[in-house]
């Protein structure tokens, strides 16, 4: 017998996905009290407002974020190939799970309707943005380290060139739901990173 998902756990879960698709904006607490098959007191028993459940949903979207793209990244030894594998996750794992993000990636599409509206709200989103970077760049400073990619390598402009290769990957397909287009795009990044690998 399937397990009833908790009231709070299940508003969470709709307001991620109505989050994806209509944005924070356009999403109503009536939506969400709709999607969830609750009422009002339902809704204000686990959350003092609508910018609490946001909070909470951004968790939830972060946790799903890494158990997707990290995944079995812990056995891959080189940090060369924890970035391939890490660009394959977002491609394959990620980006086409349209249960819980059926409109694309919520923190892009959160990223660029929240920046005027919303800044503090914006800021929070970007927090991952940054820690993404940040987590990229040291893996390729680990490989220049190691002697795996040349010297010479200017590491931040390597990872702003990937970190922007995934957000196109991600708007591109969000706009086409091209699988096709997606794997090109994220064959290309890899491509690039191992002719790096080559020349060292």
């Amino acid at each position: 017998m399937k397990k009833a998902i908790p009231l709070k756990e299940r508003i969470i879960e709709e307001a991620l996905r109505l989050f994806s698709v209509k944005g924070y904006m356009s999403t109503s607490t009536t939506d969400i009290i709709e999607a969830a098959g609750t009422s009002k007191g339902g809704f204000y028993n686990h959350f003092r407002s609508k910018e609490q459940l946001f909070l909470e949903t951004l968790s939830k979207a972060r946790k799903i974020w890494r158990d997707r793209n990290l995944f079995g990244l812990e056995d891959v030894p080189r940090p060369l190939e924890k970035i391939e594998a890490l660009l394959r996750n977002y491609g394959e794992r990620y980006l086409s799970d349209a249960h819980n993000f059926p409109g694309g990636c919520i923190f892009v599409n959160l990223a660029v309707e929240l920046s005027d509206q919303a800044p503090s709200l914006a800021a929070e989103v970007n927090e991952g943005f940054v820690r993404l970077k940040r987590m990229i760049r040291r893996l390729f400073e680990e490989e220049k380290s190691a002697g795996g990619i040349p010297a010479d390598t200017d590491t931040a402009a390597l990872t702003d060139l990937v970190f922007t290769g995934l957000l196109g990957a991600c708007v591109m397909y969000t706009a086409d739901k091209s699988k096709e287009n997606l794997d090109r795009a994220i064959s290309s990044l890899i491509a690039y990173i191992r002719d790096l690998d080559e020349r060292a």
